[in-house]
């Protein structure tokens, strides 16, 4: 039984220029080990957006419900977020 299947895409010329430069430059053999590489990429974002919600966003939840009081009300959060971000970006300066 074959293990592959052959399909026909059409893609906006500048996706169809990016594939045919990677194969151009050496990086692919084909056009479809690029695509190929661009879904095992999609994938594996796929893959860790869901184990996020899984653990960290799912765990968050269950901690809010066993514990409500602990919620900062939005306007506190979104302050500390503020000095947050002030913080990063006086230390990039």
């Amino acid at each position: 039984m074959r293990s592959t299947q052959q399909m026909s895409i059409t893609l906006p010329l500048e996706m169809a220029n990016l594939v045919k430069t990677r194969v151009s430059s050496g990086d692919y053999a084909s056009e479809s080990e690029v695509i190929r590489e661009g879904l095992r990429a999609l994938q594996e974002r796929e893959n860790a957006v869901e184990h996020w919600l899984r653990t960290e966003v799912a765990a968050t939840y269950d901690a809010h419900k066993a514990n409500p009081t602990r919620a900062k009300p939005l306007d506190e959060a979104w302050k500390s977020l503020e000095a947050t971000m002030d913080d990063i970006d006086r230390e990039e300066v």
